[in-house]
């Protein structure tokens, strides 16, 4: 691979229509969809990509059926109690970005625990958007920045991009350099809408549960044969 980017964001979007096609419960599908999860973060160490960012449960999933979003927040628990120990031995940290106030306690704290055990962990960060979108995380940073303003810690006319991309949840990542969508759906769907401005986008046709080490090097290689301008021309 030529050309690897530094971060890369996915969109797992199919697993509902995935286990609908094997007329098995929509859970199977969210099952299968935590083992292309790990092949991802297996690929992504080895090809040398620093970040990788997952949509994993959007603001908007709460309006699904009670039983799915007990399917959802189950299997995730499940993900941190079961994965932790092969994230730790990978040297992958782990973060979390939106609303994971709107779980229950227990869940929380597991969250807690998963990225206190990986905080020092440098070979990549894995972050889960859960109860994530984009629209609220822009909201939650310009409150932040008018607030300040109204304190008088800031003028409000100093108010730049740079300061408000500084007021993000990822404040702490580069933005993505290539954003991934599984289903064949092109769309980003309130994922990552500031941080995304720039970023290549692929849309795919494989559901996520069928995404794994071949389809995400296709990705990548979309990627690296494209001409990142920024808004400018070739040199």
């Amino acid at each position: 691979m030529s050309v690897v980017p530094i971060h890369v964001a996915m969109i797992m979007d199919g697993n509902g229509r995935w286990a609908r096609a094997r007329k098995l419960p929509v859970a199977a599908g969210h099952r299968q969809g935590v083992e292309s999860v790990q092949q991802c973060v297996r690929t992504a160490i080895r090809l040398g990509v620093r970040y990788l960012t997952l949509y994993a449960f959007s603001s908007e999933n709460w309006r699904r059926s009670a039983e799915e979003v007990g399917d959802l927040t189950s299997l995730l628990r499940f993900y941190l109690r079961h994965k932790i120990n092969e994230l730790r031995a990978q040297g992958v940290r782990l973060r979390i970005i939106g609303d994971p106030g709107r779980f229950e306690g227990s869940l929380r704290e597991e969250l807690r625990r998963a990225e206190a055990l990986t905080l020092h962990n440098t070979t990549l960060t894995l972050t889960l958007a859960l109860s994530y979108g984009g629209r609220a995380d822009i909201v939650q940073a310009a409150r932040r920045l008018a607030e300040d303003a109204v304190a008088g810690k800031i003028a409000a006319e100093s108010i730049s991009e740079a300061m408000l991309g500084d007021a993000l949840q990822t404040s702490d990542m580069p933005d993505p350099d290539l954003v991934i969508r599984t289903s064949g759906e092109c769309r980003l769907s309130n994922f990552l809408l500031w941080q995304s401005a720039y970023a290549e986008l692929v849309f795919m046709d494989v559901l996520w549960p069928d995404f794994g080490e071949v389809e995400f090097l296709e990705a990548l290689s979309h990627f690296a044969s494209r001409q990142r301008r920024f808004g400018g021309r070739p040199a």
